[in-house]
């Protein structure tokens, strides 16, 4: 087979991202070589990579800076309204190349480079991912960036500049082994720090009623030093700003300590402040109740709401004022998205500036915090949800208590006033949960206190009103909407699949990447040969691509003709890599009972990181790399099946696997997927899907017809007729003699030989309590799986799919889910005027 084209080689093919002009290409090398004599250590005469990086970083940054100057002016001059999006996490990836695409200036840095004898492909990978994110919610805050700059909305991410992002993980003799991302090492070429914009923030403390009003007072104060990256729209000259704030301890920091004589340990012990933004906690869809968590989500909460108010005063308007005073049109120009219930602390801090501060009265205060925020909620799994001890609250924010003790009163009373005696619907819908340990509900919180709560998926928003959120939809249906997520096209597209985006735009030009609902136009071309053929040669590119990384990084060689079998996303029981698991068994127990039956080879890859303290999740990777060990193995399977675990799963491997793929492994149980994001990118990128009908799957099924995806296996009401009868795993083991072999080889030892009891945990837990029902599902996959073999060996008819998939995708583009927020919840409009450039002079 031919080796791949490296994107060197594919230079002079033209491209979507533009032809670039020689005047261009002598700009970028002037600036590079300038970057390269300035930036570069003055007693080396040699320049490493990380310099080239560096200085091509500096380059494309300058194209930056004065569109995100002139973005920030036209802003100050047309006061629009601001949309404020707080998350804990942003999963940013690498910015480079990103920033190279938005602008349009990848191929003439690309030539540059070449003309430099260098290969940018090699700088590219030199850059840190930005880690900042767990899994799909910090990666959707990213795609819902871009979106928000390509759709010219003044927008601002806000968020923590974790020192320290989500661990790499290492595999060392099976076993997932965390290391610290120190991703700032080498410095971060992205971010401007503005410490003239320093706040601070409190905590601890006691509250004072006064006459003067109420004061919180005697509290600890830790800076908060904010840091700008810029965030640039596709081709429309904005350019948005993420502003991650960094805990810094004020100069007077415990230097009573001083007084009597221990000033080294009062300077030492500044780290106990600046720890609050050492480290992004490991958990994705598990709430862990640490203090420390509860200062980072104060600690943003605060210093955030700081900056909106003080942009919100200086803002010029309508009767040019250098100052507001009055919060009426405070919600008129101000919007706040809460990121799941992280930030959901904006609520009582808003009352709380509000009230005590800026002495609004409590009832307007109250009419003003709700009409501003807005709530988006991420999962219905019962140990994901926050619940913070009131104990905790009391020490830490003892203000913030009190505010939700009264504004929980005021709901409790409405409540009482509509249904008179119904005790128990009081208890259901209070903030406060009464037990052992008394606690704050966070999600409760945020439905009181916002005028929109919005699911992620049409089947999670419906779950999340007739389910999770049962008593307030009664309350107040008006408040509960869906906003389906979506995946910028820009990187999920344009970026890690040029080959594909050329495709594409040689049939239906360009005005897809913006208007992802053009991909619709390939319809047309479904049983055109030409183009059958070339979306074909695409991904057989990608693959062989992807094998020689696979080969130089693992020292595997597998069958680039092999379907790409691809499970990535974080390790969980719910969704269900162990299913993943058992057919891989089955495979191969197939495979040697009937060495010379013709098979279509596959190799499967499953990738993801479990949280440090999960130990089933850790035992899944054990039992991955396990079963993958005796199947590579095997001179019996030869190069019919491969199991590779993919290590250290970011956004840089995804964007080189998903391209790849042939199949997407979409499989949680039905009802706990809130909606998935990787299957849209799986989607766009033609890959077809196996998957339960749950989260955006559903909703991929019904653009693109049901028979064009796989689907198998329970649907919700299924799940939930098997709760009320009861799920006995037993039942299956017994039936399905396929089943009882794959369990009986884990249990026995047979994939780990020199530990032979090392997965009877995973084997008790299937056995006896697995609450995402793996053998329910077990029979439908494996015949479904079946399926996915027959149509993979007429290679016509799969690319035919796949068009299809593609062509169907649009409805998954993270533009469309923005502007549904920006009409439906916001309350503002999207545009495409452009920003005049930097070059041209303002009108």
């Amino acid at each position: 087979m031919a080796a791949p084209l490296s994107d060197g080689e594919k230079r002079k093919q033209i491209s979507v991202r533009g032809i670039a002009g020689l005047g261009d290409v002598a700009e970028v090398r002037k600036s590079f070589n300038r970057h390269l004599h300035f930036t570069l250590v003055k007693d080396r005469n040699v320049a490493t990579p990380r310099d080239y990086f560096f200085a091509l970083a500096h380059t494309v940054r300058d194209h930056l800076v004065g569109r995100w100057i002139r973005t920030q002016q036209h802003y100050y001059e047309r006061d629009p309204k601001r949309i404020y999006y707080l998350s804990l996490e942003f999963y940013m990836g690498r910015t480079l190349q990103n920033t190279m695409v938005n602008l349009g200036l990848q191929n003439a840095c690309d030539e540059a480079i070449y003309q430099l004898g260098l290969d940018l492909e090699e700088l590219e990978e030199i850059e840190e991912d930005a880690g900042l994110g767990n899994g799909g919610l910090g990666r959707l805050a990213a795609c819902f960036l871009d979106s928000m700059a390509t759709l010219g909305l003044a927008a601002y991410g806000y968020g923590i500049r974790y020192e320290f992002g989500i661990f790499n993980q290492k595999i060392v003799d099976g076993w997932q082994v965390e290391e610290a991302d120190d991703w700032l090492r080498y410095g971060n070429p992205w971010e401007k720090a503005r410490p003239e914009y320093m706040l601070p923030v409190h905590f601890y403390g006691r509250v004072e009623h006064t006459p003067e009003g109420v004061k919180w007072v005697d509290t600890q104060v830790v800076l908060a030093m904010p840091y700008d990256t810029p965030v640039p729209g596709y081709k429309n000259n904005t350019v948005n700003t993420m502003r991650l704030w960094s805990a810094k301890a004020p100069n007077d920091f415990n230097l009573q300590e001083f007084n009597v004589g221990d000033y080294i340990e009062a300077v030492l012990d500044r780290n106990l402040a600046e720890n609050i933004s050492r480290v992004l906690y490991p958990n994705d869809n598990f709430f862990e109740g640490k203090e420390l968590r509860l200062k980072q989500e104060y600690f943003v909460v605060a210093a955030t709401l700081q900056d909106i108010i003080r942009r919100f005063k200086s803002s010029k308007f309508g009767c040019r004022d250098p100052v507001r005073t009055s919060f009426e049109t405070f919600p008129d120009k101000v919007a706040i998205q809460l990121n799941d219930t992280h930030p959901a602390l904006s609520i009582p801090e808003l009352m709380r500036i509000l009230v005590d501060v800026e002495k609004v009265d409590w009832d307007k205060a109250w009419e003003i915090t709700k009409r501003t925020c807005a709530y988006t909620n991420h999962t219905v799994l019962p140990e994901a949800l926050e619940r913070w001890p009131v104990s905790m609250f009391e020490k830490l924010l003892p203000r913030h208590l009190e505010i939700i003790y009264a504004l929980n009163q005021m709901h409790l009373d409405r409540v009482a006033a509509l249904y008179p005696g119904d005790v128990d619907r009081l208890r259901r819908m209070s903030v406060i949960e009464e037990g052992d340990c008394k606690r704050i509900n966070m999600a409760h919180l945020c439905v009181i206190g916002s005028h929109a709560v919005n699911g992620v998926a049409r089947i999670h928003s419906d779950i999340v009103k007739h389910s999770v959120f049962k008593d307030f939809y009664e309350l107040e249906p008006e408040k509960f909407q869906n906003k389906t997520n979506g995946i910028t096209p820009r990187r999920w597209l344009l970026l890690c699949n040029p080959g594909l985006a050329d495709v594409i735009a040689e049939k239906i030009g360009e005005g897809f990447v913006t208007d992802l609902s053009q991909l619709k136009k390939l319809l047309d071309f479904i049983d055109n040969e030409m183009f059958i053929r070339d979306v074909a040669k695409v991904k057989q590119e990608n693959k062989l691509k992807f094998s020689a990384y696979l080969e130089e990084q693992y020292k595997v060689k597998i069958n680039p003709s092999s379907m790409f079998d691809v499970q990535v996303k974080r390790i969980h029981e719910y969704k269900r890599q162990l299913l993943n698991c058992l057919h891989a068994i089955t495979l191969y127990n197939r495979i040697r009972s009937d060495p010379s039956k013709s098979f279509v080879p596959r190799t499967i890859m499953i990738g993801g990181k479990a949280a440090p303290g999960y130990h089933m999740a850790k035992m899944i990777i054990k039992l991955i790399t396990s079963i993958g060990e005796v199947i590579n193995n095997d001179p019996y399977v030869g190069d019919k099946l491969k199991v590779i675990f993919l290590e250290n799963y970011r956004v840089s491997l995804a964007e080189k696997v998903i391209p790849a793929a042939d199949l997407s492994q979409q499989i949680s149980t039905a009802g706990t997927e809130a909606s998935g994001t990787g299957n849209m990118k799986f989607m766009l990128n033609g890959a077809l899907t196996i998957g339960t009908m749950d989260g955006a799957n559903v909703e991929m099924a019904e653009e693109a017809g049901e028979e064009n995806l796989f689907i198998f296996g329970m649907r919700v009401e299924d799940v939930e007729a098997l709760d009320r009868k009861g799920y006995n795993a037993l039942e299956y083991y017994e039936r399905l003699p396929e089943l009882r072999q794959a369990i009986d080889q884990i249990s026995s030892g047979f994939f780990s030989p020199r530990d032979p009891g090392c997965f009877r945990d995973v084997v008790n837990m299937l056995m006896h309590h697995d609450r995402f029902k793996v053998f329910a599902d077990y029979e439908a996959y494996i015949k479904c799986q079946g399926q996915v073999d027959q149509l993979f060996m007429d290679p016509r008819e799969w690319t035919k799919k796949v068009i299809r998939n593609i062509a169907c995708s649009g409805k998954f583009s993270s533009d469309r889910t923005i502007t549904e927020y920006a009409q439906e919840i916001w309350g503002v409009e999207p545009s495409s005027t452009k920003i005049p450039p930097p070059n041209i002079p303002r009108d």
